[in-house]
């Protein structure tokens, strides 16, 4: 087993933690029984409950100030084949699970729905729990803004400047919620929730970013835990995390790419851009090429104008899933012929900034980011040249740069030291979550789990592609506790 470092340890002590693993808290040591009660919103199912949870803003501080999560439940269908509880975990950071019971955990198999209750929850600082916000300006909300695209010649300075900008605001406007969102504050809610459920263990399944925090949960309190399933892994880098996972970017738009451009150069394709796939690349980087000299005006969208980062981020976005191809290759036409599509449907900025403050809050309090600029400028032009698909943005200066407040703790280091009770499941295309970071997950869990990879385009695995195999896999597992003995591909 690696061992945690010395800083680290000290760390630990003064936090309760020992060798990575947190003592408990016991169901007794909760507070006051969850009262049940009608959720607020509409398309939900009736059975849906909905309630208050108190937790400590501080951790570190149990008998301090207080804040709120916001939890939903459908119980088990079938009482007496009830196992316990299964916690859907977000992704994000910035995501909220609390209408999962609802929207996908109805999509899981009879025989899991029979087993647990079905428990979502919306993270701490996301809303109706207590939430946060950095009061950012309009600009700073779009995605090319957020996702740290150097300028068009390369050039670091823009980003430095809007880490700035926006670390400002978010010490400004923020309040002291800020500093305690991180995914270590997120699994010690997590253990919060089982406590206040009365269960003895958890069962979870997170999605995405919702992996660190399930591996964190896993690493900090490895007996609470009972089935977990991994989905769309991370990268959980012992140092920084969150720069591993921005810079996989650079991966993950080279493995799906070429997806998108045998789609797009495909026969009968009302959307077809070119004749073979071999044509698409170099079509789509000397169109973001013009775009980077002749932004074309785009109304009502932000910016209100397609440039060549607007355009390299609704690739980005597209690869997600390749349902969004279509708009995607739209997109390239119009551009192409020097004319736009209407402006996206963005979310409501409200929205936008409470999912902001939270994904910022996160990233930055996880780990320490680098303050100087040549070190941006040094990787940017390192990425420019191997990846000319992301232009450099991967390694590139987020809010993080310039963040107000330094990291409480060292990122949790995930090791194989706990029970055998862990199934990751991968799309071997997988945008986002690249297939390379999530065997670092593997190989940090050693014989904790076993993983299934899935002959599969897209972010987000289980229960998302029609994959008879993997499917199968995770909900045998789910329901009966049966586990691959080895790792497993699904064709």
């Amino acid at each position: 087993m690696k061992e945690i470092t010395k800083s680290a340890a000290l760390i630990a002590a003064a936090s309760g933690i020992v060798f990575g693993v947190l003592t408990p808290l016991t169901a007794s040591a909760a507070d006051a029984p969850l009262a049940w009660g009608t959720c607020s919103g509409s398309g939900l199912d009736p059975r849906q409950q909905c309630a208050t949870l108190q937790v400590p803003l501080d951790h570190d501080r149990p008998g301090g100030p207080k804040i709120d999560l916001a939890l939903s439940r459908i119980p088990a269908e079938k009482p007496s084949a009830r196992r316990g509880a299964l916690l859907l975990i977000p992704g994000g950071p910035g995501g909220t699970s609390l209408n999962d019971p609802s929207g996908k955990g109805q999509k899981l198999p009879q025989s899991v729905r029979d087993a647990y209750d079905l428990i979502g929850f919306a993270p701490r600082g996301n809303a109706p729990s207590t939430s946060v916000s950095c009061g950012l300006g309009h600009a700073d909300l779009a995605l090319t803004t957020l996702r740290p695209w150097p300028g068009a010649d390369g050039s670091v300075t823009g980003n430095m400047a809007a880490a700035q900008r926006m670390s400002d605001a978010c010490a400004r406007n923020g309040g002291e919620l800020l500093r305690h969102i991180s995914t270590v504050d997120n699994a010690r809610d997590v253990d919060r929730i089982r406590a206040a459920l009365g269960e003895r263990r958890i069962s979870a399944w997170g999605v995405s970013y919702g992996t660190y925090v399930g591996a964190v949960y896993a690493q900090l309190f490895p007996q609470r835990t009972d089935r977990i399933v991994l989905d769309s892994n991370d990268n959980p880098d012992p140092v920084n995390p969150e720069r591993a996972w921005l810079k996989a970017a650079e991966v993950g738009v080279e493995d799906n790419f070429p997806e998108f451009a045998e789609w797009a150069s495909t026969p009968g394709n009302p959307y077809r851009l070119a004749d073979t796939a071999a044509e698409v690349r170099p079509l789509f980087l000397h169109l973001a090429a013009r775009l980077d000299r002749e932004p074309i005006p785009w109304p009502g969208a932000n910016p209100d104008e397609l440039n060549g980062n607007v355009l390299r981020q609704t690739m980005l976005s597209a690869l997600y899933d390749p349902d969004d191809y279509p708009a995607l290759a739209q997109l390239i036409l119009a551009a192409s012929k020097g004319t736009v599509p209407p402006a996206p449907v963005s979310a409501p900025d409200a929205a936008l900034q409470n999912v902001t403050a939270v994904g910022a809050a996160t990233i930055c309090n996880d780990g320490a980011w680098p303050r100087t600029t040549a070190v941006y400028e040094k990787g940017v032009e390192e990425s420019r040249a191997k990846y000319p698909l992301t232009a450099g943005m991967p390694r590139n200066a987020m809010v993080c740069a310039a963040w107000q407040w330094r990291p409480e703790r060292a990122p949790v280091r995930i090791t194989d030291r706990g029970p055998s009770n862990v199934l990751l499941v991968q799309n071997e295309r997988d945008v986002a979550t690249p297939l390379s970071g999530a065997r670092k997950l593997r190989e940090a869990l050693g014989g904790r789990a076993v993983m299934v990879t899935v002959d599969a385009t897209g972010h987000g695995s289980y229960l998302r592609n029609g994959n008879a195999c993997g499917d199968a896999t995770v909900s045998r597992f789910l329901a009966t506790g049966a586990r691959p003995g080895s790792d497993v591909y699904c064709p």
